[in-house]
C-alpha cells in the first residue's frame, strides 16, 4: 500500500478524518510486533533490545496509542463543541507516529540506536498530540469539562510513562517497572475507562447516571495501586480488590443488559466486565505471589490489557469506521464472530498465566495465544481496513 502524505492531496479519502491513518497504524503495528515477538520467543529470530521491553513498548506505544489518537482527535472535538483538528495539523503527527514506528521495529532486529532513535521520534509525535488535545480542552465553551478533564489527564499519565519507559531503556533501567505500572493502570485503563463511563450508557439508553464521584475514589485507588508497587511487588492485592468491587457495583447500578442484543453494545458491556474480573483476578494472584512463589505471568496486566482496554477498542474502533464512513452501525455475521473470538483471545491468554502458574511449559499455549491474538488483527483489517483507506 502506497501512503502519500503531501498535505495537498485532499481528495485522497484515507487522510480526510484523522481516525482513519492512525487506525490502520495501529493495527499494522500491531500484527508487525507481535509477529515479531512470537518469533523472537521461539529463537527463530534474535532482537537487538530485551524481548519484554520489545513488546511491552510495542503494544503500549504502537498500538494503543495511535489507537487513542484515532479515537480522540476524531470525538474530542465533538464532546467539547470545538472545530474539528485540521488536517495539517493531524497528518504532521500520523507522520512522525509512521516513521518512528518503521524505526522502531527495524532498530529492535539491527541495533538499539534506531530503535532508540524511533522511541525518541514517537514520543515527540505523542507530545504533539497532547498539545492539541490540550488546546482543545483549554478552548471550549462548556460549562461541565469534567469527563474531558479525565480523559485528558489519562493522556497526561500516558505521556509521563512514555517518557519514564525512554528513558529507562536509554539511561537507567530500574525505572522500567514505574513505567510499565503507570502506563497500564493510570493510562491505558484510564482513558478507556474514563471515555466508557461517559460513552456506554449513553450507547446503551441506560436511564442511570454514572456516579462522578466515584472516579476520583477510583484514581486514587489506582495512584495508591502504584505507590504500593514501588514500595514492595504484588503488595496491591487490597486495592486491587478493593477496585473490583466499586466497579462491580457501579456496573450493577448501571442496569446494563448482559447479554445485550445488539452486537455493537454487547461488546462494550463485555469489556466493561472484564474490569471488576481483571481486577479480582489480580488482587488474587498477586497475594498469591507474594506469599509464594508462584507467579502468574502478569495476569493482571493482560486481562485488563486485551479483556478491557482491547475488547473496548475492538467495539468503538469498529463503531466509529462504520459511523464515519457513512455506514450503518450494524453488526453483520462476520462481525458479531470478531467480537466472540475477542472474548477467546482473552480467555487463552488467561490459561497461559494459569498454566505457567502451576509450573507447566507455557510454548505451546503461549504460541497458540500469540497466534490468535495476531489473527484477530488481521481479521478486524480484513473487514475493516477497506472502509478506512476507500469509504463506503
Amino acid at each position: 500500500m502506497h501512503l502519500q502524505f503531501s498535505e495537498d492531496s485532499s481528495d485522497n479519502y484515507f487522510f480526510s478524518q484523522p481516525h482513519q491513518p492512525f487506525f490502520v497504524l495501529a493495527f499494522i503495528n500491531s500484527i508487525v510486533t507481535m509477529v515479531i515477538f512470537i518469533l523472537s520467543y521461539n529463537g527463530i529470530i534474535h532482537l537487538a533490545i530485551d524481548s519484554s521491553q520489545f513488546h511491552t513498548y510495542g503494544i503500549i506505544y504502537l498500538l494503543f496509542t495511535p489507537a487513542f489518537f484515532a479515537f480522540l482527535f476524531t470525538t474530542f472535538p465533538r464532546f467539547t463543541s470545538t472545530p474539528a483538528i485540521e488536517k495539517r495539523d493531524y497528518m504532521r503527527i500520523f507522520s512522525i507516529f509512521y516513521l518512528s514506528s518503521i524505526l522502531f521495529l527495524l532498530g529492535s532486529l539491527v541495533s538499539p540506536v534506531f530503535s532508540g532513535f524511533g522511541m525518541v521520534l514517537l514520543f515527540v509525535g505523542h507530545v504533539m498530540g497532547m498539545l492539541i488535545l490540550r488546546g482543545i480542552y483549554i478552548s471550549t465553551q462548556l460549562e461541565d469539562k469534567v469527563d474531558i478533564f479525565w480523559i485528558l489527564l489519562g493522556m497526561g499519565f500516558g505521556l509521563l510513562s512514555h517518557f519514564i519507559f525512554v528513558i529507562s531503556s536509554l539511561l537507567y533501567a530500574p525505572l522500567m517497572g514505574l513505567s510499565v505500572e503507570m502506563s497500564i493502570y493510570l493510562y491505558l485503563f484510564w482513558v478507556t475507562f474514563s471515555v466508557a463511563q461517559r460513552m456506554v450508557p449513553f450507547f446503551s439508553h441506560s436511564l442511570v447516571a454514572p456516579d462522578k464521584g466515584l472516579l476520583k475514589i477510583i484514581f486514587g485507588l489506582l495512584v495508591a495501586h502504584l505507590l504500593l508497587e514501588g514500595i514492595y511487588t504484588n503488595s496491591s492485592f487490597i486495592v486491587d480488590i478493593a477496585i473490583a468491587i466499586l466497579v462491580a457495583r457501579e456496573l450493577l447500578r448501571w442496569k446494563l443488559e448482559f447479554p445485550h442484543p445488539n452486537p455493537m453494545v454487547w461488546i462494550l458491556h463485555t469489556a466493561l466486565y472484564w474490569v471488576p474480573v481483571g481486577f479480582l483476578l489480580g488482587g488474587m494472584s498477586n497475594f498469591i505471589s507474594m506469599i509464594s512463589d508462584i507467579y502468574f505471568l502478569s495476569l493482571d496486566i493482560h486481562v485488563i490489557a486485551l479483556g478491557f482496554v482491547l475488547s473496548m477498542l475492538i467495539g468503538f474502533g469498529t463503531r466509529v469506521t462504520m459511523g464515519h464512513s457513512g455506514n450503518q452501525i450494524e453488526a453483520d455475521n462476520f462481525t458479531k464472530m470478531l467480537f466472540y473470538y475477542t472474548q477467546v483471545v482473552v480467555l487463552v491468554r488467561i490459561l497461559v498465566s494459569f498454566v505457567a502458574g502451576f509450573g507447566y511449559d507455557i510454548t505451546i499455549v503461549f504460541n497458540i495465544s500469540a497466534s490468535l491474538l495476531i489473527l484477530l488483527f488481521v481479521l478486524w483489517g480484513v473487514k475493516f481496513f477497506h472502509l478506512l483507506i476507500k469509504g463506503k
